[in-house]
């Protein structure tokens, strides 16, 4: 049954990814530490008469929405939000929860594969597709630098089946204290995580490679 060994350890090849990557995600969806530095440092709270404070707790009420699936209505105490405006925060909604689903599911089936790689003494196998995952972040970096805007527009209408993610600032003023700098921050704490995880396991392949010699 060579096909069926194939299909598996592809399987698990491809849960190992998508386990950094839905990890990734949620730790970076989840950095609110980086929100309250550009709050702090963009003066977003006085920009729409609300004090760091308020700020951030219409913040963690956005989060809690979001991350959730017990929240079942975006309330947020110093904002309101247009009937488009809820379905997008709905649609980012549905995305967390798949996230969050992968990860589970991914965590599962990675468990068992690092318990393979290492009961058959396998780490080293690492190596090659860690230093072939380690140049795509560089490469998507690259593309979102040359220029941010069409990037993060391209984003959206991957990710979305609508236009409800271009808000009216006269209408939904989250926006105004959403600004895309804090989304372009967001990206780059991601590359730097999956980055980081890639070397690594990179590390840990070249580890067990060294110690088979």
């Amino acid at each position: 049954m060579v096909w069926l060994n194939r299909i598996k350890n592809w399987i698990q090849w491809l849960g190992l990814y998508l386990w950094l990557i839905s990890g990734t995600i949620i730790l970076t969806i989840n950095a609110s530490w980086l929100y309250m530095v550009n709050a702090m440092g963009q003066k977003l709270g006085p920009s729409v008469n609300l004090t760091l404070g308020q700020l951030m707790t219409d913040y963690y009420q956005m989060l809690a929405y979001l991350n959730f699936p017990w929240v079942p209505k975006l309330v947020m105490t110093d904002f309101t939000d247009s009937t488009s405006a809820l379905i997008h925060f709905a649609d980012v909604k549905n995305l967390f929860m798949l996230d969050y689903a992968v990860f589970i599911v991914t965590s599962v089936i990675v468990y068992f594969f690092w318990r393979r790689l290492q009961r058959d003494h396998q780490l080293w196998r690492l190596v090659l597709p860690m230093q072939t995952a380690l140049w795509v972040p560089p490469i998507v970096a690259l593309m979102m630098a040359v220029n941010f805007d069409q990037f993060f527009i391209f984003f959206h209408e991957v990710l979305f089946r609508n236009a409800d993610w271009l808000f009216d600032p006269l209408l939904d003023r989250i926006i105004l204290v959403l600004p895309d700098t804090f989304f372009l921050q967001c990206f780059v704490l991601a590359f730097v995580i999956i980055e980081w995880a890639f070397a690594y396991l990179l590390s840990v392949g070249k580890q067990a490679l060294n110690e088979l010699d």
